[in-house]
This record gives C-alpha cells, structure tokens and sequence, in this order.
C-alpha cells in the first residue's frame, strides 16, 4: 500500500510519540542509549505503522512478517513502537531497564515473547534473519507470503560474522530478505570511518550480490519508496544503507558520537531533550497500526 499523504501525517505524528518517549524512558533509567534509538524512529514507525503484516493481538500469528533487531542496544526505540502498535501498555515504558522488567537494556525473547530474537552479541543479527529465511524457504517454498527485515548498526558490520552471512544470502538469492543499515556514522569509540573506515560500502553488498539502495532515512517517502522495490526484486536480497543523524530531534546531540551509549543525566541535558522532544507535536490514538 503506498503512502497517502493523510498517512504520512499520522506516521509523522507517531514517531514525534515514540521519540518523546524514549526520552523519557531513558531519562527515568538513567542508563541506556541515545543516538540509535532516536535516528531509527522514523523507520521504526513506518514498519510497524505501515509495512509489516503483523498482529498485535496475535504476536505469534503464522503468516506475520518477520523484524530482527540486530543491533538490541537500540531496543528503546523498538520498545516504544511496540508499546504503541499495541504490544503493552505505552506506560510499561517506564519500567526499561529497572529490575524485574520486562524491558531490558537488550531485548530478551523469553520476558517479552512477542519479540523474534533475543540479542545484545553484535554480529549476529543478519546470520540469524538469514537462517530464518531459509527455514521458511524449506517449509513454504520461494513462493513465501513473508518479508523478513533485519535492521543493522552500521558499527556492528566491522563484525565479519556478517559478511559469512550477508555471502551466503547473495549465494542462495533470498529474495524475501531486506536488511536495513542505520548509516548514522557513529559507534561507541567514535566515528565509523575512524575506527574502522566502513567505505566503500555500497560496493561492498553489490559484490556478495545484494541489490543496494540508499535513502534518507527520515524520509517516509523516501524509505517507502525503497521498502517497496525491495519487495519487486525476485534474483537476489536486499539492503537499504539508510542515512540517518544520530539523536534526531534533540539539536544539541545530534551527530556527537558521545551520545551513541548514554542517557540525559544532568539537569542541563535533561532540559535540553524534554524541551525539544515535548514540542515535536502532539499524541494520537495507539490503535492503527495498520
């Protein structure tokens, strides 16, 4: 289904939610990370809210699409979706990180069963969705109903466990495959390109046969666009190289690699996300997540 501008506007108004959100839920734990949850917003929200087969009601549902979260740190901002395409209450939101949660620092399949994969071990992600795939290639056919999306740090593609992965997809042309990297060219130490110069790296998927598309990735058009020629490739898998701004929505931390693994924790940084993230716009209804 493609996007409506009436749709645009209601997947502009969620994520401006989700993003207060984790402010705050960052903010009450006082741990956890900033940059990546708030940079993946946008495509968070268009998944759940737009393109995912997916039933709330029913997490287990046999022909829902298939998201693993590769890069778990990030788990805020899946969280908060969850919360409101109406997994659990939005107020559980609250309780990240503190003990006894549901909501730990990395996402844990066994407390929140509606969840595809436990993860936290960076790397790991795109074998797992791979692996995925192919069983439901053995059990449904090529002729499968389901998309499989993996979402990816591009920090954690130094990791070469993925290239085994991504090598093996080219090879067996999973086609049902879409792999999305969160290209906001930070990672814990630093910039990507210091520590470990990631470029050429769209060459680099075009090589292991990957068909390659980059969009901004605070776009909806844009990431719309790109998530439906995905879905019209029928030789190979895809991957989105996504460009984001780490911390989207709070000016001062935005692109400052610092904020990659911490929280506001002083009353200067508290004020600063509460004020931009509280006039990003108003609420709406939990209910559509169509």
């Amino acid at each position: 289904m493609s996007l409506t501008p009436e749709k645009t506007v209601l997947l502009e108004s969620k994520a401006r939610d989700i993003r207060r959100s984790i402010v705050e839920m960052l903010i009450e734990a006082k741990s956890g990370h900033t940059a990546g949850p708030l940079d993946m917003a946008d495509i968070f929200t268009y998944l759940y809210f737009h393109a995912l087969k997916h039933d709330p009601k029913n997490p287990s549902w046999e022909y829902r699409d298939h998201l693993i979260l590769s890069n778990g740190h990030i788990c805020p901002v899946l969280y908060a979706t969850m919360a409101y395409a109406g997994y659990f209450p939005v107020e559980e939101l609250k309780t990240l990180r503190k003990f006894g949660s549901r909501l730990q620092g990395h996402p844990h399949r066994e407390w929140l069963p509606m969840l595809e994969t436990s993860s936290g071990p960076l790397g790991c992600g795109i074998a797992q969705t791979v692996g995925m795939a192919l069983a439901d290639r053995i059990n449904n056919g090529r002729s499968s109903s389901k998309q499989f999306y993996c979402l990816v740090g591009d920090g954690e593609l130094d990791e070469g466990n993925n290239w085994e992965a991504i090598m093996l997809a080219g090879k067996e042309k999973i086609q049902n495959l879409t792999v999305i990297v969160d290209r906001n060219n930070i990672q814990i130490d630093g910039f990507t390109e210091d520590v470990m110069p990631l470029n050429p790296l769209v060459d680099k998927w075009r090589s292991f046969n990957w068909h390659v598309q980059e969009i901004n990735g605070h776009d909806f058009r844009d990431i719309d666009r790109a998530v439906g020629e995905a879905k019209s490739v029928f030789d190979k898998p895809s991957v989105i190289i996504a460009y984001t701004i780490p911390s989207k929505g709070i000016p001062e931390f935005e692109r400052k690699f610092e904020w990659h693994g911490k929280p506001p924790t002083t009353p200067e940084e508290i004020k600063s996300a509460l004020d931009a993230v509280r006039t990003l716009g108003g609420r709406v209804t939990n209910s559509d997540h169509s």
